[in-house]
């Protein structure tokens, strides 16, 4: 009886119950490990880098003979670009595979908030982003000579981080409606596509007119038009622009949320 008693006392029950430093640490080290376990991975931070670096050296400054407004509407709309990559595939492709992989099983099973598993995801995206933004950036500043005010440059940053999410829950949605090795191909469908019609690569009024008419359909027309309002392209208001990426980010996470609770 002693023994128990002293056993007791040692160590004391917890019934089970997380203290809210324990949750957060929980929470803390999900992230920690998402992060290091992307950026440590070349095969998939090296293409969304270069990806839209590329497609700026190419059109932004080799092709574009000085057009000082040339460069500035493409570092925005190519950073848009570059911010769509992380959420869609770092976060809906991975999704997809760890899905058919079990791993997504084994995470529910361990002692760990069901939260953590997408937060650390996000949070992983997150950080993609803003480091493609700042590569942009870089690139925008140095390579086209673009000026930007301290402002301008601190709102693409802001944009690169946030800007994400939309993107972050359409590639969930997506990531729980197909399995794991037809879902980089399928978002590649999306991904593509999307970009090219919401007049990333080039401006709406340079297509066909029906093309930019359905162009408000994608999130990424909403981004990119508060984009070229933070590098003082465009004078339009860009509140109702920042209510659609909201609900399109809370609307699709919804939705994706339920196909997990029921299909796992």
């Amino acid at each position: 009886m002693s023994m128990n008693m002293s056993t007791t006392s040692t160590f004391p029950q917890t019934d089970g119950v997380m203290t809210p430093r324990r949750v957060a640490g929980a929470y803390l080290a999900e992230i920690r490990s998402e992060c290091l376990r992307y950026l440590r991975n070349p095969g998939f931070m090296l293409p969304l880098m270069l990806f839209p670096a590329v497609f700026y050296l190419m059109f932004g400054v080799l092709m574009n003979h000085g057009h000082a407004d040339a460069a500035r509407y493409l570092l925005a709309s190519y950073g848009v670009f570059g911010v769509m990559g992380p959420g869609l595939f770092g976060f809906g492709a991975s999704l997809a595979l760890e899905r058919d992989g079990g791993l997504l099983t084994l995470k529910r099973a361990l002692p760990m908030p069901p939260g953590a598993y997408l937060l650390g995801k996000m949070a992983m995206a997150m950080v993609v982003s803003g480091l493609v933004m700042v590569l942009m950036l870089l690139l925008g500043v140095f390579a086209a000579h673009v000026p930007l005010s301290g402002a301008q440059i601190l709102g693409l940053l802001a944009l690169g981080v946030f800007g994400v999410l939309p993107f972050c829950a359409l590639g969930m949605f997506v990531g729980t409606l197909i399995k794991g090795q037809g879902a980089p191909g399928l978002l590649n469908l999306v991904y593509l596509p999307m970009a090219f019609l919401s007049g990333l690569w080039f401006p709406l009024s340079a297509m066909p007119s029906w093309l930019a008419a359905i162009a408000p359909v994608w999130p990424s027309y909403h981004l990119n038009i508060i984009a070229q309002r933070v590098v003082g392209l465009s004078d339009a208001p860009v509140l109702a622009h920042v209510w659609i990426l909201l609900g399109v980010a809370v609307g699709l996470l919804w939705l994706a949320s339920r196909r997990l609770r029921r299909h796992g």
